[in-house]
């Protein structure tokens, strides 16, 4: 198992934080997704895993939430 962090932009509220959860949860091999929200700014994310997660997978999650962004 392995957690990875990530900076993300464009989340505002808590709605945001679930879509985001909810999307990245979703990958393949993802056991665990939590999101400390800075609204406006830089949140982070932190995915945990049974393997690598593909920065595609994550990045088409991350898109299918909405107008998010990986930084």
């Amino acid at each position: 198992m392995s957690t990875t962090t990530h900076g993300l932009t464009g989340l505002t509220c808590d709605h945001c934080v679930n879509a985001v959860t909810e999307e990245v949860s979703e990958i393949e091999g993802v056991t665990g997704v939590e999101v400390e929200l800075v609204a406006g700014g830089t949140s982070t994310l932190s995915v945990t895993a049974d393997g690598e997660v593909p920065a595609d997978a994550l990045a088409a999650a991350i898109d299918e939430a909405g107008d998010y962004r990986l930084v």
